[in-house]
């Protein structure tokens, strides 16, 4: 269950990383609560996930989770540029982050 957590933990914060970008381009109401609420979910995930997994694991997996996402989705949203060295250091982060899951002791 502490997995789940700490996957939807990331994912919430690519949500509040996606808003952030978006308010910078439009000053709105619902980019702002998006970015409190994003973040502020992925908060009390992380700190449920932390309860079992060791703090290292669960902080690497979220950060790599929310960097690879955050990516992801100014490739898609916001034309970052999608070339293949981005493609792959996106796809080393993953890596990593599975590789933590399946050395954890």
């Amino acid at each position: 269950m502490a997995w789940v957590a700490l996957i939807f933990a990331g994912l919430f914060e690519m949500l509040g990383v996606t808003m952030i970008n978006k308010l910078h381009h439009d000053r709105s109401v619902p980019a702002f609560l998006g970015i409190v609420g994003g973040f502020g979910v992925s908060f009390i995930l992380l700190s449920v996930a932390m309860q079992t997994l060791p703090m290292g694991t669960a902080y690497a997996v979220w950060t790599g989770i929310g960097a690879a996402g955050g990516a992801v989705m100014g490739m898609l949203f916001y034309k970052e540029s999608a070339d293949w060295k981005r493609i792959i250091c996106i796809g080393v982060i993953i890596a990593s982050a599975v590789g933590l899951k399946l050395v954890q002791g």
